[in-house]
């Protein structure tokens, strides 16, 4: 069919063809490529929809679907229609556990009247940090607050959302949960909101030692948020970055692991720990290497000759925090 335009701005018909003028589609490959295939029928939305709750990530939905209409033919619509289905998906089910958190959070209010939450949202309104301590939180923060580990290391699996939790001990160094806190972004201004919210909260009390990994963004905002607190390092981080930056030396410079082990367990002085240090760099010709030379230009955060006047509770690694998430 082809159409033109009149004179008075209307249209008609010049050219119209009863019978098809080009070839059929004939495979399911070609026919899948038409709008009109576009379309996914409602029982399989609610499978598809039943496979994303469940975490499978696109791709294995899609092969999924090829399998179950058969490997000559495959899915009846492209990959792309899936994709979008899965988008609206995903939205509707933001708003929803949104409302489901909103609820719970009022639910947990009428029961704790000592919960404080902490909401930040973006422009469109959609929350980017939430941080919340209970009544009890509150009140063990209080007694056994000097020492707060965080940690990030746990990410929801549907938003991929991090999930920081501070965490100390009681006086029987039993692990103690301070509060926990959502973020979309693990930024300088994410954590800075994230401690100046924990310690309004908290009535203003900073902690006296603060653990965390070797994250930039932390330290940034430890520094602007928290200035009298001391930053410490995860001894765990420490170690398990240096064997991954140090493998070789690890694995095949004898001796190495054991004197580096050493310096960091039970060393106390400081001039015996620059002595010790100095020693190992020369005796297995490192003095170059850059991972130790950034480890050593931090040493104020995680060796234990620098920390012998500070109180830390007994904590070396932020394990506590990983370990309060799990269980």
């Amino acid at each position: 069919m082809r159409l033109l335009r009149t004179e008075d701005d209307g249209w008609y018909v010049s050219i119209f063809s009863n019978e098809h003028n080009h070839p059929l589609s004939e495979s399911r490959e070609e026919t899948r490529q038409w709008h009109s295939h576009s379309e996914i029928d409602p029982f399989l939305k609610d499978f598809v929809n039943n496979l994303r709750e469940n975490n499978m990530s696109l791709n294995k939905v899609y092969n999924i679907l090829n399998v179950t209409h058969g490997e000559c033919t495959g899915a009846p619509f492209r990959k792309e229609n899936l994709r979008y289905l899965c988008s609206r998906l995903a939205q509707d089910s933001i708003s929803e556990d949104m409302r489901k958190t909103a609820r719970l959070l009022d639910d947990m209010k009428a029961a704790d009247p000592y919960l404080s939450v902490r909401v930040a949202t973006d422009d469109e309104g959609s929350p980017k940090f939430i941080l919340w301590c209970t009544g009890k939180n509150r009140q063990d923060y209080v007694y056994f607050g000097d020492v707060v580990t965080f940690d990030t290391t746990y990410r929801t699996n549907l938003y991929n959302m991090p999930f920081g939790i501070f965490v100390g001990v009681n006086n029987h160094y039993q692990s103690t949960i301070f509060g926990g806190v959502l973020m979309r972004e693990e930024t300088i201004v994410g954590f800075e909101w994230a401690f100046k919210n924990f310690v309004e909260v908290m009535n203003g009390k900073h902690p006296v030692t603060m653990l965390t990994d070797q994250c930039k963004s932390m330290e940034g905002a430890i520094k602007s948020t928290l200035p009298h607190t001391r930053h410490r390092w995860c001894k765990w981080h420490v170690l398990k970055c240096a064997k991954e930056h140090l493998g070789y030396a690890y694995s095949k410079k004898s001796g190495f692991k054991y004197e580096f082990h050493k310096i960091i367990d039970e060393i106390i002085d400081v001039s015996e720990f620059e002595e010790s240090w100095s020693k190992l760099l020369d005796k297995y010709n490192l003095s170059q290497n850059k991972y130790l030379n950034a480890l050593y230009s931090n040493r104020e955060k995680w060796a234990k000759p620098y920390f012998s006047s500070v109180f830390c509770a007994g904590m070396t690694s932020t394990q506590r925090s990983e370990s309060a998430i799990t269980s």
